[in-house]
């Protein structure tokens, strides 16, 4: 495998200098984090179905014109991406009640919503991500007025398709994390939707049983998140063949 430059080091994924200008390849690791990374452990094959699962997502909405950093898949564990500049924000879309929001307003887990909820956060692990207004969003200069219109405006129209795709397959979209970032070509600007989509920052449970199907496995010690992570990718229709074997990462230059 070609060696090339280590850029970034994230949590759950890796960015390399990417075989051409303005491009990345990021790469999926089987670490597994949560609660601001205070528990650590591993998922095997996670990283593979993620970057397939991503991959997926990331097509089927680019079909439906959102635009995104995705260009194409490269391997088992490695995607190509092109160079974004992101925005400081997590931006999350709440469908039923769970995890944080179920905490904060003492609400039951699986409550559904009146509507669908944006919430906004600062990524910052150091602070723990906390929750942000439009008015600290503006205020500090992460994104403006309209840059947020956007962020609402494509983050809607995200829950409004996975959320008929993912009940096609049985699946209850409850909610899910967003990343967005800049894309530079000359003069001009556009976000474009970045980051991931999967079992990682999406909570799905099984729309017969309820039976969560991501993260909140590992999170709260419930098991079998391996087997959650396939069941996904196997109502998708995409899980890899031969399942999902372990790769070797790439050699890295210091």
């Amino acid at each position: 495998m070609a060696r090339r430059r280590q850029i970034y080091e994230g949590k759950a994924k890796v960015l390399f200098e990417g075989p051409e200008p303005g491009t990345l390849v990021q790469y999926f690791k089987d670490d597994a984090t949560a609660f601001n990374n205070k528990k650590k452990g591993t998922i095997t094959g996670k990283g593979v179905l993620n970057n397939r699962i991503s991959e997926y997502l990331m097509i089927k909405l680019g079909e439906i014109g959102i635009p995104t950093h995705f260009v194409r898949r490269l391997n088992m564990r490695e995607q190509l991406v092109r160079e974004v500049e992101i925005i400081p924000l997590e931006v999350v879309v709440r469908n039923i009640s769970a995890g944080s929001l179920a905490q904060r307003f003492g609400l039951s887990e699986g409550t559904p919503l009146p509507r669908s909820i944006v919430e906004y956060y600062f990524k910052s692990d150091a602070l723990g991500d906390p929750m942000v207004a439009e008015e600290h969003i503006t205020a500090f200069g992460w994104a403006t007025t309209q840059d947020i219109d956007e962020l609402m405006s494509m983050s809607l129209r995200v829950n409004d398709f996975l959320t008929g795709l993912f009940l096609g397959v049985g699946i209850r979209l409850v909610d899910f994390k967003l990343e967005f970032g800049r894309l530079y070509n000359g003069d001009d600007m556009q976000i474009v939707l970045a980051d991931e989509i999967s079992p990682d920052n999406c909570r799905l449970w099984d729309l017969k049983t309820g039976e969560k199907m991501d993260k909140d496995r590992f999170r709260r010690d419930l098991g079998n998140v391996e087997d959650a992570y396939q069941e996904v990718a196997r109502r998708l229709g995409i899980l890899p063949e031969g399942g999902p074997r372990d790769l070797k990462g790439p050699e890295m230059m210091q």
